[in-house]
C-alpha cells in the first residue's frame, strides 16, 4: 500500500511538472508575438519624416508599435523631466538634450547629434508679401510676424539670434505672434493669419501655402542640430536603441534627405 502511494505521488509530480512546463512554453510564446509599445518625444519638425520612418520600421518588426509625442522640445523636455513615459527623445536643439543629459535623465553613450536644418522666413504662396530679406519685416506692410515661442520652442530661439544678429529684434518682438511650436507657426503663416514667419526650411517644404523669402545668413544663428538619445527610464531601451540606429541607417538617411534634412 505503501509503495502503490509513493507511486501515485510521483506520477502525480510527473503530470503536474509537465502542466507546469506546458504553460510556461505556452507564455513564452504568447510573450513572443506580444506587441510592443516605443514611446517616441519628438521635435513638431519632424513629424511627417518620422511618421514615414515608423512606418518602414514596423514593417521590418510587425511586433513593435511606435507610439509618438510630437510638440516644442521645450514642452516635451518638460514631461520627460516630470515622469512621462518616453523610451527615446529627438530634439530639434541641443539646448534641452544637454539639460536632460545634465540632470542624469539619458542612458549613456546612447546620444547621437543626427541632423541639421536651416531658418528660413516664409510668406503665403499667394498674395504674400515681396520680401527677400529678414531686414525687411520692420516694414510698414508688415502687422504681425509668427516665431516660435522662444523660451521652449528651438526655432523661435533662432529666430532670436538672427534679429538680435540684425539689430532689430526690439522691433521684431512689437509685431510677434508667439506659436507653441514649428507647426502652429506654419499654419498662421499658410493662413494669412501673420504676413510672415520664421520656420525650419524643412517645414516650408512639406507646405504647398507658402513660399520660401529668404534664408538666414548662417554666420547669424548657432548651427541648428537635432540630437536624439534614449532615456535611462525607458521601458523599452533595446527597441529604442535599434530604432535610432534605424533612424541613423541608409534607409532612414534617405527618408530625413527626402524631407530637406542634412544628415550628420
Amino acid at each position: 500500500m505503501k509503495k502503490i502511494l509513493v507511486w501515485m505521488m510521483a506520477v502525480a509530480m510527473t503530470v503536474l511538472a509537465g502542466c507546469g512546463s506546458q504553460q510556461a512554453g505556452t507564455s513564452s510564446a504568447t510573450a513572443g508575438n506580444e506587441t510592443i509599445e516605443l514611446h517616441v518625444s519628438a521635435a513638431a519638425s519632424l513629424t511627417d519624416v518620422m511618421k514615414e520612418l515608423a512606418a518602414a520600421y514596423e514593417k521590418e518588426h510587425p511586433n513593435v508599435k511606435i507610439v509618438f509625442n510630437f510638440g516644442s522640445s521645450g514642452a516635451l523636455q518638460q514631461a520627460i523631466e516630470n515622469g512621462g513615459e518616453t523610451d527615446l527623445f529627438f530634439s530639434a536643439a541641443q539646448k534641452q538634450m544637454n539639460a536632460l543629459e545634465q540632470a542624469g535623465l539619458l542612458a549613456p553613450e546612447t546620444r547621437r547629434d543626427l541632423l541639421q536644418n536651416e531658418v528660413v522666413l516664409i510668406v503665403p504662396k499667394d498674395g504674400g508679401k515681396d520680401l527677400k530679406d529678414f531686414k525687411q519685416v520692420t516694414g510698414n506692410e508688415i502687422s504681425h510676424i509668427a516665431l516660435g515661442e522662444p523660451k521652449g520652442v528651438p526655432v523661435g530661439q533662432y529666430s532670436e539670434e538672427v534679429f538680435k544678429k540684425l539689430g532689430i529684434l526690439d522691433a521684431v518682438k512689437a509685431k510677434a505672434v508667439y506659436g507653441s511650436d514649428v507647426r502652429q507657426v506654419l499654419s498662421w503663416v499658410e493662413s494669412g493669419e501673420a504676413e510672415c514667419g520664421v520656420v525650419y526650411a524643412t517645414d516650408a517644404a512639406v507646405s504647398d501655402k507658402v513660399r520660401v523669402a529668404a534664408k538666414a545668413p548662417a554666420e547669424t544663428h548657432k548651427p541648428i542640430i537635432y540630437p536624439a538619445a534614449v532615456l535611462k527610464a525607458a521601458k523599452q531601451a533595446n527597441v529604442a536603441k535599434d530604432f535610432l540606429a534605424f533612424a541613423s541607417s541608409g534607409l532612414g538617411r534617405k527618408l530625413f534627405e527626402k524631407y530637406g534634412f542634412e544628415v550628420k
